[in-house]
């Protein structure tokens, strides 16, 4: 009989059997189980807490880390199409055009390659494709030819050092080789600072390697702790073949280079370094950040790509720069694959954010200087009313730092003083001044830590060495550090939990690899999701397409990338310490600043920030759902809390938000019914006093009695999901009062119990 078959002995007595049977190997082409994401995180309000992770039942490979198909598995009661709707999701975040949904007894193969126009049919067992049936198939829907075919099906690197890939990483790879054996020689891979696009480039060019198709390679960065990391982490593997230039004599006997932009070219009229290399000496290049050195016609460093331009050039970079006259697709063309700041929120494999937009009065309403103001050096100052788009470049207010150093300050006393914060200011000077006014602010940790605050631009001497301190996340200092472009791109501070923008952003390149610095999740240190502080308005940013969307063509009056500084210091080849422009700056002392107003705002499920209140924005998502007070309550009451609102939150419900920024004492329940139809809020210990008071009082409490008022306590203090896991018998104070089995025993078994804690929960909902 195969009607009464779990979902697990389905899969292993009917579908794994059907698969082996077909040619399938279970050491080398079955993923059975697979965790296809981490799980999304949600910011809660004592601690984060992450949704449950996607699993694929099946994950058919042809090698290692280049998937076919996708299979969903369902009992033998269901229809074999019950599954397919998951496995259509699954198989497009693979990117394979195969996906199967299946009952044991049938299978349902839709399949993105027919020719015939039969998507969808119905298989015996017996007639589960093979391998070679699927490898061909897939081949023929890419487009690869057989000359090509031995490219595509060189091995990953599956040495002592080698890592697990994510499903993007292994995704993105693949793509590129396509794209290579398809006879493209410029391309571009997209992935959202944080997803590892170091370790995804030397997966590309160690399978290349090892298809004989890039002997000698150049790996290209513009900072040297990129080269330095990647050296000592992700391209160790390489050992004794690799090298890094540094200048002086190249020596020709590697295979791979790592070198700075900088590096390559010398400043003046002497012969450039790259020269001596002849122009046909690499057979692939890869370009870290290439929306840096690269995107620009007339850019110093673009000369290094096109004297190799016989290789074949892969650019990396997280944020595609298109304006009218700088382009990364004019050259490297569309991306080939790309892995969004939404896709890797989504996945909870990058960390999510809050806004906390500050607004101060002088900049939302100006400043304007009285006739004949003259400044702290005695220039007068023009008369014209100045915005926020001014400070710190043209005028300089003496009290506006001071505020914008306290409300960090207050941020950071009433959530964590030693969370790492970088404060992005308009240049140099602006980050000094920031930096003095830190350290008054938090003089009592300043002054017993010198290093508590620093600055780290690439003009300070000591600014590497800070940087290194600041990356290392066995480092407690520094906590703060104030930067103009220093750490805007390519630095990895995997432990920032704060990113405070006090830095007018025109260019959309810099605002993403800005918002990048925190992205990185380390749950094992404590980092699972950051705060924006805005003090300049940037974060509008978010609203337009071009944040998380296809890069597209749109021009900037003041793009502060500095694309071309290929001649300056090689830590930092984008900072001046000097007014932007030649202009004049004005150091104005006496105008009051203070803080206007002040807002928190979240990210939809969508990536798009809220405007509107988080109340609001909750009360319309549930009405949308839950048209009448009555239908929510049915629900609520109808469900295990904890799958109530974890299911909520899934579909982009941010109800973990508005308990976080209403208050712990509240029921979910209690805060949904405030904010989707206006009733009174009651807090938790108010629903459990009600319910205390029905339950029969004795000098000598029963087992069952005594279990009731702790579960109400639980309720009280944790929540309605913990008071009805059964694991809280096993802890205080539960536990105190009997073994979960004289507990259980007391109540008449198990099913006693569980009606026990139903009839509590009904009467703690109860109107």
């Amino acid at each position: 009989m195969t009607s009464n078959l779990t979902e697990q002995e389905t899969r292993s007595r009917l579908i794994t059997p059907a698969l082996t049977a077909a040619g399938w190997d279970l050491n080398t082409q079955i993923r059975e189980d697979f965790a296809l994401t981490a799980g999304r995180i949600v910011v809660g309000r004592s601690r984060d807490t992450r949704q449950r992770p996607k699993r694929v039942d099946y994950v058919l490979e042809m090698q290692p880390n280049v998937p076919l198909a996708v299979i969903e598995a369902k009992d033998s009661s269901h229809a074999p199409g019950a599954g397919m709707q998951q496995a259509l999701e699954y198989a497009r975040m693979l990117g394979v055009p195969f996906a199967l949904s299946t009952n044991g007894i049938e299978f349902l193969m839709h399949d993105e390659s027919a020719q015939d126009g039969a998507v969808e049919r119905l298989l015996a067992p017996h007639e589960v494709p093979s391998p070679a049936d699927l490898w061909a198939r897939y081949l023929a829907w890419r487009g690869i030819d057989m000359p090509a075919r031995a490219l595509v099906e060189e091995e990953y690197f599956t040495g002592a050092s080698a890592k697990g890939l994510r499903y993007y990483q292994s995704a993105a790879v693949n793509r590129a080789m396509e794209a290579i054996a398809a006879g493209q020689r410029r391309l571009m891979l997209v992935m959202a600072t944080g997803t590892g696009k170091t370790l995804t480039a030397f997966h590309l060019m160690w399978r290349l390697r090892a298809a004989g198709r890039a002997g000698r390679i150049l790996f290209l960065v513009d900072r040297n702790v990129l080269a330095d990391q990647a050296l000592v982490n992700d391209f160790q593997a390489f050992g004794p073949i690799m090298t890094k230039v540094s200048g002086g004599q190249v020596d020709k006997s590697y295979e791979v280079y790592l070198a700075l932009y900088q590096a390559l070219t010398t400043p003046g009229d002497g012969p450039d370094l790259y020269s001596q290399f002849s122009p046909d000496f690499f057979d692939l290049v890869v370009v870290d950040e290439c929306h840096r050195g690269s995107a620009s016609e007339d850019s110093t460093w673009r000369a290094v790509l096109e004297y190799f331009q016989s290789a074949v050039q892969v650019g990396l970079t997280a944020t595609p720069k298109e304006t009218a006259e700088i382009s990364n697709r004019g050259y490297f063309g569309d991306p080939v694959y790309t892995y969004s700041l939404r896709d890797g929120i989504e996945d909870g494999f990058l960390a999510p954010f809050t806004v906390r937009r500050i607004d101060l009065d002088k900049d939302l309403g100006g400043w304007r200087p009285s006739v004949g103001q003259l400044d702290r050096f005695g220039q007068e100052v023009p008369d014209r009313t100045y915005t926020s788009r001014d400070y710190d470049r043209t005028v300089v207010l003496d009290r506006r730092s001071p505020v914008v150093a306290a409300a960090i300050t207050e941020f950071l006393e009433s959530r964590d003083r030693f969370a790492k914060t970088i404060v992005f200011c308009e240049d140099v000077d602006h980050a000094e001044r920031m930096r003095q006014e830190l350290v008054n602010a938090n003089a009592d940790l300043a002054v017993g830590h010198s290093k508590y605050v620093s600055r780290i631009t690439g003009d300070s001497e000591y600014g590497a060495i800070d940087l290194e301190a600041f990356m290392d996340p066995s480092s407690a200092f520094p906590v703060i550090a104030t930067t103009s472009k220093l750490l805007t791109t390519g630095v990895d501070v995997p432990t920032c939990k704060v990113i405070v923008l006090d830095q007018t952003i025109n260019s959309m390149t810099e605002f993403k690899q800005i918002i990048g610095r925190g992205t990185r999740v380390r749950e094992d240190l404590g980092k699972t999701s950051f705060t924006i502080l805005d003090f300049r308005g940037a974060t509008t940013l978010f609203a337009d397409p071009a944040f998380d969307g296809e890069p597209a063509e749109f021009d900037v009056e003041d793009d502060e990338d500095d694309d071309d500084a290929g001649t300056g210091p090689a830590i930092d080849p984008a900072e001046d310490a000097e007014p932007r422009g030649g202009r004049s700056r004005y150091f104005v002392d006496g105008v009051e600043v203070s803080i206007l107003q002040e807002r928190v705002q979240y990210l939809d499920a969508a990536g798009r920030l809220i405007t509107e209140s988080l109340p609001e924005y909750v009360g319309e998502q549930i009405r949308q759902r839950f048209p009448l007070v009555e239908d929510f309550r049915r629900y609520w009451l109808g469900t295990r809390k904890k799958s109530a609102l974890d299911e909520l939150t899934e579909q982009g419900i941010l109800l973990p938000a508005l308990i976080n920024e209403s208050g712990s004492e509240y029921d979910a329940y209690d805060l949904v019914l405030w904010a989707a139809y206006g009733n009174a809020k009651q807090t938790r210990a108010e629903r459990a006093e009600r319910v205390r008071a029905t339950i029969r009082m004795s000098e000598t409490p029963s087992i069952v009695e005594s279990v009731l008022r702790a579960l109400l306590k639980v309720y009280e203090n944790e929540g309605p999901a913990e008071m009805e896991d059964v694991q809280i018998l096993k802890l205080r104070p539960i536990a105190e009062i009997g073994t979960a089995v004289e507990v259980i025993g007391a109540f008449g078994g198990r099913r006693g119990y569980d009606a026990a804690v139903t009839s509590l929960t009904d009467e703690i909902y109860a109107s």
